[in-house]
């Protein structure tokens, strides 16, 4: 090996060594910042509390403390912000998962009363118990143990306090640390519906699967989505396009809609020949999801769909399964994407026992919340 090409390696090593520390770094310097937030939202409320909550007190003790501190530190430490930092603090001192981190056991009487709120100075007798018994054990802790925690910048959690459903909430809190979601797509996932999108099609036990862990790929079920919200092609709602100006778009946009697919997604081919019996047809697009070790094959269609748009993505399923698959590999997954679709028709074409073709629909405009939660319960 040259000297030259030597100085080239060892430079590559460091400079990935070097790149890898700086996002530690920044990793590092994040989560003592959000938990420095957390912190002073807690003094706050423990502040606040010594005055037994009533409203004016706390409004004068924020209004005081945004004066010096910006006095002292200048901007970041208006009302509006120390509001924020006093919520931050009240949301996740009782969030499920650092309960558990800090292993806490509400008693199910004061949890059941609490949610009932029978009576507001009962409710708020019973805040006031808890509070004090999660503030009890976090004094038992060192600040390593909570400063790694909070593994996303402060900007991700200002966008997920806004989220009320703590399920929900924690989901999007969970995948963006597990995908290292920019906040740009944290937003873009929520708007979204990813997580009813995926909620839906799940029983109890799996809705509180997500809540907990996230999104976990075991079977080819749970990586299909109903419908799929294509909104980055910038194509419009009404079908004045053709299916092969679908695709090209889909390809020019090929990372985004990676990410819209989902976990362990890669390109394989689009337009994939294959042939017997001297006829040949193509396969729009052809994918491979490292979690599943499966062919993912996906059909593009306009309009509504018919049974013999199943009956031809059921061929090619056959087809990667008898003379593509490797051994160790798991069955082909078989996906259409249609703009519009007859549950029946689906239900009656597709075996009892179907665990490789899917049907989902697909929007290519970004529907209102409303619209997006009507078109899902009506799938």
């Amino acid at each position: 090996m040259s000297k030259e090409l030597q100085n080239k390696e060892l430079f590559q090593q460091v400079v990935v060594l070097l790149q890898n520390a700086q996002q530690q770094v920044l990793r590092t310097v994040n989560s003592t910042m959000t938990y420095t937030y957390f912190e002073i939202g807690r003094m706050i409320v423990e502040e606040e509390q010594n005055g037994k909550e009533r409203a004016e007190y706390g409004k004068q003790i924020l209004k005081g403390l945004s004066q010096q501190l910006t006095n002292e530190f200048g901007k970041g430490f208006s009302l509006s912000s120390l509001e924020q930092i006093r919520k931050f603090y009240l949301i996740y001192s009782n969030s499920t998962m650092l309960l558990r981190i800090l292993n806490i056991q509400i008693p199910q009487t004061l949890s059941t009363e609490l949610d009932s709120q029978k009576t507001q100075s009962l409710s708020t007798e019973l805040k006031v118990q808890k509070t004090q018994s999660v503030t009890t054990e976090f004094k038992k802790l060192d600040n390593q143990t909570l400063i790694s925690f909070f593994k996303l910048t402060w900007s991700h959690y200002t966008f997920l306090m806004r989220i009320d459903d703590e399920k929900e909430r924690s989901f999007y809190e969970i995948e963006s640390e597990k995908h290292n979601w920019s906040v740009r797509e944290l937003k873009r996932q929520y708007d979204s519906a990813l997580y009813t999108r995926l909620a839906l099609s799940r029983d109890k036990e799996g809705v509180l699967k997500l809540s907990e862990e996230g999104q976990i790929i075991e079977k080819p079920k749970d990586i299909i989505k109903d419908p799929y919200i294509l909104e980055f092609l910038g194509l419009p709602e009404l079908h004045n396009y053709s299916e092969s100006e679908l695709e090209q778009e889909i390809i020019n946009k090929l990372e985004h809609f990676l990410l819209e697919l989902g976990e362990g997604f890669a390109f394989v081919a689009r337009q994939k020949r294959i042939t017997f019996d001297d006829k040949h047809f193509y396969i729009d697009l052809v994918f491979y999801n490292r979690v599943l070790k499966s062919f993912v094959l996906i059909d593009l269609k306009i309009g509504e769909l018919k049974h013999q748009d199943l009956g031809q993505m059921q061929m090619y399923v056959n087809y990667y399964d008898r003379e593509m698959r490797l051994e160790g590999e798991n069955k082909t997954i078989g996906i259409v994407l249609c703009q519009n679709k007859s549950d029946l028709v689906v239900e009656y074409t597709l075996p009892d026992n179907n665990e490789q073709i899917f049907a989902s629909k697909y929007k290519t405009i970004l529907p209102s919340k409303e619209d997006l939660i009507a078109l899902i319960q009506n799938r």
